[in-house]
């Protein structure tokens, strides 16, 4: 399930027993329910949600996504950024390498496999004749909500700035 702040900002995925309390205690709103299912009691169908908003603003800090390897990977597709396939095992490389002040930064790191990572060593990918097939980026939270899921709900499009 989706959950919104009260001003629509997308927060995070709960579960549906989290959603179905915080429905019941009145904490949030139903906004978007999955067509054709339902939850059974014994004595009623409720319907089944699928976005749900909180009554009460939420102040967070900014999020930001934490640079970490198995992100990489995520921002990546899990596919190499010089060749393309997506065979494992899948390393993270340096565009500049470190060696030539390089740093662990979003825009500075890919997923390679191992065959081009070894091929292109300790050279840039200008002088390796391995030109990149995405130019590496920071993301921002929302696109890396989108892309950590996987396929995404069609109810939760518009919330996820799909459309």
């Amino acid at each position: 399930m989706l959950v919104l702040n009260q001003n629509y900002e997308p927060l995070g995925i709960c579960t549906l027993e989290k959603a179905i309390i915080l429905l019941w205690l009145g904490k949030a709103e139903m906004v978007e329910a999955k067509p054709n299912r339902a939850i059974h009691t014994a004595r009623a169908a409720w319907p089944w949600p699928s976005v749900v908003r909180l009554s009460s603003y939420i102040r967070l800090p900014y999020k930001k996504v934490e640079l970490s390897r198995r992100n990489i990977l995520r921002r990546d597709g899990h596919r190499c950024a010089y060749c393309g396939r997506s065979t494992p095992p899948l390393t993270v490389d340096h565009v500049i390498p470190r060696s030539r002040n390089g740093g662990d930064v979003w825009e500075n790191l890919v997923a390679a496999c191992v065959r081009c990572n070894n091929k292109k060593g300790n050279r840039t990918p200008e002088e390796a004749g391995m030109p990149l097939r995405l130019k590496p980026f920071r993301p921002n939270y929302v696109t890396f909500l989108r892309t950590t899921v996987g396929t995404v709900a069609q109810e939760w499009e518009p919330y996820l700035f799909m459309r």
